[in-house]
């Protein structure tokens, strides 16, 4: 039983999508729990990648094409999970902010964060912080993520901040902020609650909150 699950997780390491889709069917035809294939298989595999990105043992395109490989499998696991009963941990809104069109690092840290059993919202690039406060109403969610590469833009998250506050929403939301120019300075300053240096940090924080 383990040895599907470390072939699963070893699979998803090298981005092998097919073998983990074909992998996981086999799984759950041999009859192991849908949240074990899902904890034991793919997060697990999900969760090396993260430590190794941390590391810099391995980069943006392995890290990639594991999470495609993760996707793939969990899609596969849906059903089963559903039926199960299984729920994600807990829901975040991402989105890069306003006036800014850069999403590699943000797709970057969804796709950690799904590897961590988040379900992730995702606002795509260029969002007002009106946009942040609704999706979070909307959703029900606990953690939202800003990104900003550009310095020009960095003023934005702080906006997305102050939007909370303006709705009355402030307390039930922890904001987590990254990007290029981001640092625990600038989160301080602005009031939000928490600064991610990379995608494998902002995944492993927004996991403590939930």
């Amino acid at each position: 039983m383990a040895d599907i699950l470390s072939e699963i997780s070893e699979n998803l390491q090298n981005g092998k999508a097919k073998a983990v889709v074909e992998l996981v069917g086999k799984a759950l035809a041999d009859g192991l729990p849908a949240q074990k294939i899902l904890d034991d298989g793919l997060l697990a595999g999900m969760g090396v990648i993260g430590t190794k990105f941390k590391a810099n043992e391995v980069f943006v395109p392995e890290v990639l094409v594991a999470a495609r490989a993760m996707n793939k499998g969990a899609e596969v696991l849906k059903p089963a999970l559903a039926a199960a009963g299984v729920k994600a941990k807990g829901k975040a809104v991402i989105g890069t902010v306003k006036g800014d069109l850069h999403d590699i690092g943000k797709n970057l840290v969804k796709m950690m964060m799904e590897g961590r059993g988040i379900e992730m919202i995702d606002l795509g690039v260029d969002v007002p912080a009106s946009r942040f406060v609704d999706a979070a109403k909307e959703n029900g969610v606990s953690i939202v993520c800003c990104s900003a590469l550009l310095t020009t833009t960095m003023g934005e998250i702080k906006g997305v901040v102050d939007a909370f506050k303006e709705s009355g929403g402030r307390d039930s939301v922890k904001i987590m902020v990254g990007g290029a120019p981001v640092t625990q300075a600038f989160c301080d300053q602005i009031g939000a609650d928490r600064y991610a240096p990379d995608a494998a940090s902002a995944a492993e924080a927004a996991a403590a909150y939930l």
